[in-house]
Parts: C-alpha cells; structure tokens; sequence
C-alpha cells in the first residue's frame, strides 16, 4: 500500500500577493493623479497665458484703430468701445502738454487685464522755403508791392514802378530773366534787366541799367526749377479727411452769414460767406465749388490745431477750367485764434496754366492774417491787402503795396492729415 503524501496550503503567500497588488494600484492611482493634476495646472496656465495675450492683442487691435482713424483724418470719440471676439476693450485719446495724442487702452479677456499706452507725434509737415513759390507763369510786382521773404520762381520775375523783395531772387532756367525788380540779397537769372541788387549777381547776361552793389558772376550756371511743395497725393488725403466729416448737398450756394464752428465738411456747391460772421474751422473743408468771402468775415482755427495748418481746399473736379476759384474782398481775417497755426486756402483751378484768364485766387482790399495762398496750376492775384505769410502758385500777381511777409516756422508746418503729416508713434509702453 502506498503511502500518500499531503501538501499543506500556505494562505498568508496569497495574501501577500494581494497586498502587493493593491499596492502597485494604490501607488498608480496616486501617480496618475499626480501627473493629472500637474496637466490640469499646465493646462491651466497655458490657458491663463493665452487668455493674456488675447487680452494684449484686443489692447493693440483698439489702439492701432484709433492710429489709423487718425492718420486718415477720420472721426473718432475721445472714448473708444471696441468688440472683438465677443470681448471688448476701451480706449481713450487726450492731449498732454507736448502737443502729442496719448491713447489709453484696457482691455479684459477672462479676467486676463492688460493696458498699454502709446504716444503719438505729427510726423514731418509740408516745406516752404520761400515767401513767393511761382511756376513757369513768373511773377510781375508793382506799384509798392512788397516781399518780406526770398523768392524762387519757373518763369520770369517782372517788377513795374516801386517794388521790393527783401531777400534773395531766383528766376530758373535757360529762359529764366528778373527785369525791373529791387532785391536786398543776391539775384539769379539767365538774364537780368533794370534791376537795383544790393547783394551779388549771378547771371548769365546783364544789362547796364542794372546795379550791383555786391559781386558779379558773369557766365553762372542756370538755377534749376523747383517742385512745388505740396502734392497732388497730400491735397487728394486732404480732401478725403474733408469728406470723412459729411458732405454737404443743399442748400446750393451754401451760405453763412452768422458765426459757426465747421469741419471736417464737403460742401458740394458754392461756398458763399457774407456780413461778419465768425468762422472757427474744426477741420478740414473742401469746397466743390468757389468760395466767395466778403465785409468783415473772420476765420479762425479751434484750439485743437496747435501749432498746426488746416486746409481750405475750392476744387472742381469735373471744370477746373472755371471752377475751384476763391475771391475774398474787403476786410477779411485768419485768426490763429492764439493756437500759432495757419489756415491754407488752396485752388485747383487750371485756368493760367491753360492760358485762360480766370483767376485762382483773388484777393482785394485789406485780408489779411495768419493765411498762406495756394494755387499750383492757377494764377494768384493780390491787391491793396494785407500781410500774407506765404504765397504759392503757377503765376502771382503783386499789385497795390500788397504784402507778403514771410514766417521762419513755415520751413516746416504740421498737418494733421495726409502723407506729409500724418500722426507717428512716438513712443509705446505696458503699464
């Protein structure tokens, strides 16, 4: 009979193995939660992060509209609401002491707050060098019409009876002739006839009525011509700023006779001003038409333009020829209104330049003030009036002890709008 054998259980080999079991699953659990939790925070920040950057990005978004709108010339509040991405963000423009526009913008993706500030400059303004710019039309004083300033001219310069230019002449040119002119500087021409200089010649041909109190340069090189100083690209920018402001259709002819602020605006017919209203320009105005100002009318600037130029602009697309004029009478003013800025009047009239005999612009009696004359293809004609700062055209007629009496700042004079002076950043920080 054979023997059998038993084999005893050992239960606690069971249990240890359970125990390990639960341990690894206690200690995987844990693991997990660990790293989970540490996703979970990433994931967290990343997100935190991100909100942030919305929350920049919807600050610069604000502020760049407002750089854009100001550079355009185009309406904005001082208070600005901007929505995106079903956010929001506010911004507010102010002017500080150094004539510069801050922009204040916050903004609040999901509790992510961000502000910044950016600083904003007029960048470099239209330059005129001289106190009469003239095209190939010339330029003719008579009769004790007096320039405070240098003169540069495409054509020729022609002085009758007494007349002045306290600064230097420029006629350009192989064709360029300064005839019967009084200069207190130096004079530049091919040709120079019955003229008194009291600073030095430079000339090719000179007649022996002409005197010299300075040096002769027989046998000078011709003066090339000169660009005007404002393009046709600036004055379409100028126009545009206008017209971002409304337009005007009716009544037609526009009229004022009472005191009004105004601007940016395009009027699309005759501007017509009479009695002694006061005007405070508040941008820009392109008149599709002419202006006609007359009596004691007063133009002005608002405070805003500090240190600046606003244009005036008569310009007809459609008849040049005829339209576009600006005639002012009797004792018109430009009143910087103590914000030591200039009001531009400008024409696009082309008549002188097509031989027609319209007049751009043309000034009688005693206007005067903080004005410049612009009429690149038209001709500019002044008589018995008051101090001018500056006068630019295709052709220029002095007449009358008219006076023009140029200013150092307008070497460099800030415009709001346009290519020439539109607004920079000047400076840009987090705060």
């Amino acid at each position: 009979m054979k023997n059998k054998k038993s084999r005893r259980i050992n239960y606690c080999e069971g249990q240890a193995i359970m125990i390990a079991v639960v341990l690894v699953l206690f200690l995987s659990v844990i693991l997990v939660s660990g790293f989970s939790a540490l996703a979970l925070g990433g994931a967290s920040v990343t997100n935190s992060l991100l909100n942030s950057k919305k929350s920049i990005f919807l600050a610069e978004a604000a502020t760049e509209d407002l750089i854009y709108r100001l550079s355009k010339g185009m309406l904005y509040s001082n208070t600005e609401v901007l929505e995106l991405d079903g956010f929001s963000v506010t911004s507010t423009v102010a002017d500080n002491a150094n004539g510069e526009k801050e922009i204040i913008a916050e903004s609040s993706f999901s509790k992510a707050v961000r502000k910044t500030r950016t600083t904003l400059m007029v960048g470099t303004g239209i330059t005129f060098n001289y106190g009469v710019q003239i095209g190939e039309g010339g330029l003719v004083m008579e009769n004790s019409a007096l320039v405070t300033g240098n003169v540069y001219s495409n054509g020729p310069i022609e002085g009758r009876n007494s007349n002045l230019i306290k600064g230097d002449a420029v006629s350009a040119g192989s064709d360029g002739s300064v005839d019967g002119v009084h200069a207190t500087g130096t004079v530049y021409a091919h040709n120079i006839i019955d003229s008194e200089i009291e600073g030095d010649a430079y000339y090719e041909i000179i007649d022996f009525e002409t005197t010299v109190d300075g040096d002769l340069y027989p046998n000078s090189p011709d003066q090339p011509f000169t660009e005007m100083p404002i393009s046709e690209e600036i004055i379409n920018e100028w126009k545009l700023a206008a017209e971002s402001g409304g337009v005007i259709d009716s009544p037609c002819p526009y009229e004022i006779d009472s005191d009004i602020t105004i601007g940016p605006i395009k009027i699309n017919c005759d501007l017509e001003i009479t009695g002694d209203p006061v005007i405070t320009l508040d941008g820009s105005l392109w008149v599709v038409g002419d202006i006609t100002a007359k009596n004691t009318a007063v133009f002005q600037l608002s405070a805003s333009y500090n240190n600046k130029g606003l244009a005036v602009i008569a310009d007809d697309p459609n008849d040049r020829l005829n339209g576009g004029k600006i005639v002012l009478t009797n004792s018109v003013v430009f009143d910087d209104a103590g914000t030591n800025g200039y009001i531009l009047l400008l024409s696009m009239n082309n008549s002188a330049l097509n031989g027609g005999p319209e007049k751009a612009i043309n000034i009688k009696n005693t206007v005067s003030g903080e004005f410049l004359l612009y009429a690149p293809h038209g001709e500019i004609s002044l008589l018995n009036s008051g101090d001018i700062r500056e006068v630019t055209g295709y052709r220029v007629y002095l007449g009358n002890v008219a006076n023009v009496i140029y200013e150092i700042g307008l070497a460099n004079l800030l415009f709001e709008s346009g290519p020439g002076g539109s607004w920079e950043i000047n400076e840009w920080e987090e705060i």
